[in-house]
């Protein structure tokens, strides 16, 4: 892999060798989101999974936007 960069390679690098939590992925509104724990209950959306092309405008579906997944646990899974 080459990689070109004009910032410093400790910088681009940091954090790459730490473990990330696992994901959920969940069901919303007939969207498939792919969530980042927060605290119970509550994730980080790291990605839209599946959804219509207007899904991918909504900005309460942006990534990084937090979401209450509790009550949607029952098509929830994890994922590693």
């Amino acid at each position: 892999m080459t990689l070109y960069t004009n910032m410093p390679l400790e910088l681009v690098l940091e954090g790459m060798q730490q473990e990330r939590p696992p994901l959920i992925e969940t069901i919303v509104d007939g969207v498939r989101l792919q969530l980042e724990p927060v605290t119970p209950g509550v994730g980080k959306i790291v990605r839209l999974l599946h959804g219509s092309l207007n899904d991918y405008l909504r900005p309460e579906l942006m990534p990084g936007q937090l979401l209450a997944y509790g009550n949607f646990t029952d098509n929830a899974t994890n994922r590693s």
